[in-house]
């Protein structure tokens, strides 16, 4: 006789960073087995995500989580065999009836009356029992790619299975579906597995986390299961026989684990809505989930066909105002400084124009300091800068893998923004490296209603050397998707607009057999040149814009900022214990170091005459001031320096692509900058480089001062 006891988490564990967390997490235990569950939103309806085989755990339902957590109150739990679930030794632990137990286990810890149930692979099995044996715990039921034996399986699996336990000569392909093999190399059919079932081409993260997930358990461990009971054919339609709650079965008609048969006999059997996906796999809410997603939505919430209305309000088309959804990237400050210049520009073309920011910290910092709109939905966004933040070491970010690990934010982002297009018109898309934005009107082109304007100032994932070629070959991956999207929908993008010139773009290749990066981008782009923001001319006056903004004629300034970031916190540390020194070679030296709007300042040392400052509103002012400054290497702040003509040390951050090939080469371009290398730049090194440059009159080449209003001009042809 089994015995449930509970017991609360308290602590966070943040294995990395996440969309959303959970308000509860704890442990049921049955028969000696702890089952680990978490909880999220809030609501009087309950989705509960069961887990599917103990390959994998609950991680499985990221890309679903945060934006059904937005609605309703999202339990999900580890299967027992991995994650942080007990991995019992007893094969009959894995009995089909345990996973469902489990299941109840944790509605009665989480005083959960009833739920939805959502499956995948093999959790519609359990899903079964759950619907069929317990009616009043299940309102409705979601099999997603269900592994059930409605059907024969796909051929190549056939041979596998009668094979399971034999020791064989050799392991290719679904001989690795073995049980010996699992004993030996375990890792090698984790990458073979997941690689057949994330069949569409580029899916390398997805692969990868599979794959990470799976090694959080045994081959061993994975073998006692097959050991278990199984889950036969008449018991499928045996239960499927007595589901009385609405069914819908989402099946990819190219599953290479799951016939698609599979998933229509079952939907037949349980009188469910079958919805196939021409061209998905096996694991469409992982590779599709924004399609699923919305599945899922119109599942649970039908559109109503009740009584009209007793009042209804229509506008005339020609009597509405035009408005504008613009999304600037959160990752700095630089698209905020320009984003803001471009829509002062846009709104003297359109004095009626109204423009809504869907924006988070610290890009709405920006955007509260000038005024402007910031759409309430932004609330509902997952901070990308933390994310980012989260990802960095001391002065070392790689930008290329930080970006590859924040899929499920800019999914969960991507779903916010469009829950605000449909259900607010709006003329005009603006995204500014919104990247889950483009990618995901480019994968769910069905959802475009408005002209879009996609704006960036770098084009093409370029690999780090010391990733060796499996770096080189992922950004080669990722180059080859977008260059294929744009091909074959061009009509997503209405505008794209480089924010710069064609000899900015660096001369590289996409990746081998791509195309040059710079030919391409011509093909494909409007050219804005660089956008500051302000006008170099306005500063012309040095002195006087020195004594307004409180600097002394005879002192040298140094202004020393990393950016709205906190991934500069290293350096700013750095060049504060280098202050010394410089003082000491610079008598009349008065250094500010700037925080920003993510770094604390009172954690920063601050030796006698040291200034230290938080966030500075139009900071390129001070730049413009200032006899020197010390900066990473962010195109915006450098280009800032370059248009003021002023003298400046960058430190590209470690790893950061976009630093270290882009930026550097358009800086190289304009003869700007002397580059820093953080690695070798001791105190000493920092001190004696401010001394040298400090002053100096550099003859960088000119930067354009109308790249606002070029953009402004391309957006609003569409207007």
């Amino acid at each position: 006789m089994s015995t449930m006891a509970q017991s609360v988490v308290t602590g966070t564990e943040r294995e990395q960073t996440r969309a959303a967390y959970p308000n509860r997490t704890g442990y049921v235990e049955r028969s000696g087995v702890r089952i680990f569950w978490e909880e999220y939103g809030e609501g009087d309806r309950t989705i509960l995500f069961l887990p599917t085989w103990s390959i994998i755990h609950a991680r499985t339902w990221k890309a679903q989580i945060p934006d059904f957590a937005r609605r309703y109150r999202v339990l999900t739990f580890d299967p027992r065999g991995n994650g942080r679930s007990d991995r019992p030794e007893d094969p009959a632990a894995y009995a089909e009836e345990e996973f469902a137990a489990d299941a109840l286990a944790v509605m009665d810890a989480t005083e959960t009356g009833a739920a939805t149930i959502v499956s995948f692979s093999s959790g519609a099995r359990r899903g079964l029992i759950l619907a069929a044996d317990h009616p009043d715990r299940v309102e409705r039921a979601v099999f997603i790619g269900p592994s059930v034996p409605t059907d024969a399986p796909t051929p190549e699996r056939v041979a596998a299975m009668e094979e399971f336990w034999t020791e064989l000569d050799s392991h290719e392909g679904w001989a690795k579906y073995n049980a010996d093999y699992w004993r030996t190399d375990y890792p090698e059919f984790l990458e073979f597995f997941f690689s057949e079932v994330f069949n569409e081409p580029h899916s390398t993260k997805q692969i990868e986390d599979c794959v990470g997930w799976g090694l959080e358990t045994g081959g061993e461990t994975l073998v006692i299961g097959e050991k278990g009971p199984g889950f036969t054919r008449a018991q499928t339609f045996e239960l499927s026989a007595r589901v009385r709650c609405p069914v819908l079965v989402i099946h990819g008609a190219d599953d290479q684990i799951v016939a698609h048969g599979r998933g229509r006999l079952l939907a037949e059997a349980t009188g469910a809505t079958l919805v196939t996906l021409e061209g998905s796999g096996h694991a469409p809410h992982a590779r599709d989930p924004v399609k699923v997603n919305l599945l899922i939505r119109e599942f649970l919430d039908p559109p109503r066909r009740g009584p009209r209305p007793i009042s209804r309000t229509w506008t005339r088309a020609a009597h509405r105002p035009k408005r504008v959804l613009y999304i600037s990237s959160p990752i700095g400050l630089g698209h905020a400084q320009r984003d803001v210049a471009i829509a002062r520009e846009l709104r003297r073309l359109h004095p009626d124009l109204q423009i809504d920011w869907l924006a988070q910290h610290p890009v709405t910092k920006v955007l509260e300091a000038n005024g402007e709109r910031i759409h309430a939905a932004s609330a509902l966004l997952a901070n990308e800068s933390g994310h980012i933040e989260s990802e960095s070491a001391e002065h070392d970010l790689h930008c290329f893998q930080a970006w590859r690990r924040m899929d499920e934010i800019l999914v969960s982002n991507f779903m916010v923004f469009h829950d605000v297009v449909r259900e607010e018109p709006y003329d005009l898309w603006i995204g500014d490296e919104a990247w889950e934005l483009d990618y995901y009107l480019h994968e769910n082109p069905e959802l475009k209603t408005a002209p879009y304007v996609w704006m960036t100032d770098f084009v093409g994932w370029l690999p780090m050397p010391d990733g060796g070629d499996r770096e080189a070959q992922l950004t080669a991956d990722y180059n080859a998707e977008m260059i294929e999207q744009i091909a074959r929908y061009p009509r997503v993008r209405d505008r794209a607009i480089f924010v710069g010139n064609p000899d900015d773009v660096v001369s590289d290749r996409f990746g081998p057999g791509l195309p040059a990066i710079r030919g391409w981008t011509e093909a494909h782009y409007d050219f804005a040149g660089h956008v500051t923001g302000f006008d170099p001319a306005d500063f012309a006056d040095r002195a006087a814009l020195r004594a307004e903004l409180g600097y002394a004629a005879d002192e040298q300034v140094c202004i020393v900022s990393v950016g709205g970031s906190g991934v500069g916190g290293d350096l700013l540390r750095r060049v504060i214990e280098a202050y010394p020194e410089a003082k000491r070679r610079i008598p009349d030296l008065r250094m500010i170091v700037v925080a920003g709007p993510r770094i604390d300042p009172a954690s920063l040392a601050q030796p006698a005459g040291l200034e230290i400052r938080s966030y500075v509103h139009e900071l390129y002012r001070h730049f413009a001031a200032c006899d020197l400054a010390v900066v990473q290497g962010g195109l915006t702040t450098t280009m800032e320096l370059t248009a003021n003509r002023r003298p400046f040390l960058y430190f590209p951050l470690r790893h950061h692509f976009e630093q270290n090939f882009h930026v550097r080469h358009r800086l190289d371009r304009y003869d700007a900058g002397r580059c820093m290398d953080y690695a070798t730049a001791t105190p000493d090194v920092i001190a004696e480089a401010i001394a040298s440059e400090i002053g100096l009159e550099p003859a960088y080449r000119p930067v354009e001062r109308d790249g606002a209003e070029r953009a402004a001009r391309l957006i609003a042809d569409l207007l």
